[in-house]
């Protein structure tokens, strides 16, 4: 019942920050219907073989950050990933994210601690990257000098190499931050209550799951983190440029598409990232010169081609666990 009622809730507040966007930017949710049904399907198999793409390597990413030792095969990685991947953009609240730790031990044999590990640090080297990407276009965008109004593109893209250097480090020193979380639950003495007990037993083994991963893992896993997130603005290039801005060039993509990702991370978010994310879309290229109507529209109707695909994958991938059945070893 209470699973039921956060969706509920889930599904509402999506649905009034899509219609806030909607009254905000003058756009008529029949125009967004318009730019969905004029994709080019030559554009949406290209989209949709891109994101497919993301999948494999993602695994990948899985499979170089995890110790040998602990590393299931990538027939079963390949599932997995598909399967969180649906379940963290669709459960509320970013609770699917912890589906990856059940779907490692389920059917893959990952021992907790160490699927908690892997999320953890794939998820850094997620942001790490995505705010080196948007430096990187900030960068660009301001030396092509294509809009000279916007002063603050390569003060902006130089502040991020800050945070990006930041999370690398973070991810490279995981167990660190971990031992510091433990001293703080010592000093602050919530060892003497039960769930500070549970806080440091879980501390103790993420700590020593951490540690299993090698700097040379840790550097591997970086490097394929990078064609993981330039397919996904690859995608969103994509998907825009066939929705209306076709003048769009591929910084701007990925400036645009990083604000909108990034807006995800605000602790008010609808139903599969309705209504934030396409805020954090229409914000990043109406910056850009794009009109606010043409930005959610195509905002909305990109959005709508992700989810799709991503059920269709996330589906492939719960019907391949399915047929694998439950880990035995």
């Amino acid at each position: 019942m209470r699973a039921l009622l956060r969706v509920t809730l889930s599904v509402l507040l999506a649905a009034l920050l899509v219609l806030l966007l909607l009254e905000w930017t003058g756009t008529d949710i029949a125009e967004v219907w318009a730019t969905l049904r004029a994709l080019d399907p030559a554009v949406y198999l290209s989209a949709l073989a891109v994101q497919a793409l993301i999948y494999p390597v993602r695994a990948l990413r899985f499979a170089l950050l995890m110790p040998p030792a602990h590393r299931p095969a990538m027939a079963r990685l390949l599932p997995v990933t598909a399967a969180h991947i649906l379940a963290a953009n669709i459960l509320p609240a970013k609770v699917g994210e912890a589906a990856l730790v059940f779907y490692l031990r389920r059917s893959a044999g990952v021992a907790g601690a160490h699927g908690l590990a892997l999320l953890l640090v794939s998820r850094v080297l997620d942001f790490a990257t995505i705010a080196g990407g948007l430096s990187l276009a900030c960068l660009s965008l301001g030396a092509a000098g294509v809009y000279p109004e916007l002063h603050w593109l390569i003060p902006l893209g130089e502040a991020l190499v800050f945070p990006t250097l930041a999370l690398i480090y973070l991810a490279s020193r995981g167990e660190r931050v971990v031992a510091v979380a433990s001293w703080l639950v010592r000093a602050l003495r919530l060892d003497r209550l039960a769930l500070g007990r549970r806080l440091l037993t879980l501390a103790d083994r993420l700590r020593s799951a951490l540690s299993e991963v090698s700097r040379r893992q840790l550097l591997w896993g970086g490097l394929a983190t990078i064609p993981v997130w330039l397919l996904v603005f690859s995608f969103y290039a994509l998907l825009a440029r066939g929705l209306g801005m076709e003048s769009l060039s591929f910084p701007a993509a990925v400036f645009g598409a990083s604000l909108a990702i990034l807006s995800t991370l605000l602790p008010v978010n609808g139903f599969a990232g309705f209504g934030v994310q396409d805020a954090g879309w229409v914000a990043g290229f109406t910056v850009l010169g794009i009109g606010a109507d043409l930005a959610l529209s195509t905002g909305l109707a990109a959005h709508f081609v992700y989810l799709a695909n991503l059920c269709l994958f996330g589906l492939l991938g719960h019907a391949a666990m399915a047929a694998q059945g439950p880990h035995r070893g």
